[in-house]
C-alpha cells in the first residue's frame, strides 16, 4: 500500500517538538490515539515489556517523526506531560440543553468561567500566553508546568467546561483536524508560566487524617465496634479517592454500608451524615453526595422505603 504523504501534518508534529513538546500521532481526522488500547495490547513488538502508553511513546526525534508522519495521515497528539506544559481546556456547551450549574448561572462558556475565576483571584485573564482555537470553538491556553511539582489533568476541578492537561493527558496540537474542523493558533507566542494561584488551585490538597477509632466511636454511641471499623474504613477510601472517581467513592462506600444499615448495626441518618462530611470535605458538592450516597444506600437494599 502506498503511504498517503501529509506534508502539514508532518510540519505540525516537526514544529510542535521544536517547541520541546513530545508528540505521538493520532488517529487521522480524530482525537483517538492511533495504536492499540492497553486492553488489547499484544506484548510483542514495542510493547514486549509492557504496554506503553502514549505518553510514553512520545517524542522529539525528528527522523522518528518523519517516518511515522510520512506512513500516515496522523492527527498530532502532544503529551502534556513530558512537554512540561499544563493546557487549560476552555470548553464550549455541547448543545441548547449544556447548561451551566447553580453555581455558574449565566456563564455561557469556560471562557465566561474562566474569567471569573480570575476576578475572583484577584488576577488579569492570562492571555498572553501560546493559545489553540479548538475544532469546536474553545481554547485551549497553553503555560509552563511550575518547578517541583507533579500537576496532573482535571476534569472540572475549576469550574464548569474547564478542564486542564497536564500528567496524565494530551491535547490536539495545532495543524490537526476533527471531524473536518481544524485546531488553529490564534495566538502563536510564548507559552507563560503558570500562574501561581492557578498552581495552588491545581495542587492536590493533603487526604485529611483518619479519624480517631475512640471519637468516631463516640459519635456512634450505640454502633458496635465492628460497624465503627467498617465506617471508618469505608471513609478512608473515600478520603483518599483520586480526581475523577470521588462521586464513585461515596457511591460504593454507601454501598457497602448499606447492609449494616439493614441490620440495625448502623442507622442510616449516621452513615449519610459521615458520608456527607467525608464527601465534601475532597471537594464534592453537598448535592452530589447527596445523590451518590442515596443511590449506594437504595441500590445496597437500605431506605427502599424513604425513597418510594
Amino acid at each position: 500500500m502506498t503511504a498517503t504523504p501529509a506534508p502539514a501534518l508532518l510540519r505540525a508534529a516537526l514544529a510542535a517538538a521544536e517547541r520541546g513538546w513530545p508528540v505521538f500521532p493520532l488517529r487521522p481526522g480524530d482525537k483517538r490515539p492511533a495504536g492499540h488500547p492497553e486492553r488489547d495490547c499484544p506484548r510483542t513488538g514495542r510493547c514486549a515489556d509492557g504496554h506503553r502508553t502514549p505518553e510514553q511513546r512520545a517524542t522529539l526525534d525528528p527522523a522518528h517523526i518523519t517516518t511515522c508522519w510520512q506512513a500516515a495521515p496522523y492527527n498530532v497528539g502532544i503529551a502534556t506531560g513530558p512537554a512540561r506544559l499544563v493546557v487549560v481546556d476552555l470548553d464550549i456547551p455541547k448543545d441548547d440543553i449544556d447548561t451551566a450549574p447553580t453555581e455558574w448561572a449565566g456563564m455561557a462558556d469556560g471562557l465566561d468561567v474562566f474569567a471569573a475565576l480570575c476576578e475572583r483571584a484577584g488576577e488579569r485573564l492570562p492571555t498572553e500566553t501560546y493559545t489553540v482555537r479548538t475544532r469546536r470553538g474553545g481554547q485551549h491556553l497553553y503555560f509552563t508546568a511550575p518547578e517541583g511539582k507533579t500537576l496532573r489533568s482535571t476534569g472540572g476541578t475549576l469550574g464548569w467546561k474547564v478542564d486542564t492537561r497536564a500528567w496524565g493527558g494530551y491535547v490536539v496540537a495545532a495543524g490537526s483536524t476533527v471531524g473536518g474542523a481544524p485546531y488553529e493558533i490564534i495566538h502563536d507566542g510564548p507559552t507563560a508560566p503558570l500562574p501561581a494561584w492557578l498552581s495552588d488551585l491545581l495542587t492536590p490538597k493533603p487526604a485529611p487524617a483518619p479519624m480517631p477509632l475512640a471519637e468516631l466511636s463516640a459519635r456512634m454511641r450505640n454502633a458496635t465496634a465492628y460497624s465503627t471499623t467498617a465506617l471508618r474504613g469505608e471513609l478512608e477510601k473515600v478520603l483518599s479517592a483520586r480526581e475523577g472517581g470521588r462521586n464513585r467513592s461515596v457511591y460504593f462506600a454507601a454501598y457497602a454500608l448499606a447492609r449494616l444499615v439493614r441490620t440495625g448495626d448502623l442507622t442510616e441518618s449516621a452513615v449519610t451524615t459521615e458520608l456527607m462530611s467525608a464527601g465534601q470535605s475532597i471537594g464534592l458538592a453537598a448535592g452530589e453526595c447527596r445523590t451518590a450516597i442515596r443511590s449506594g444506600l437504595v441500590r445496597g437494599g437500605a431506605g427502599e422505603a424513604s425513597a418510594a
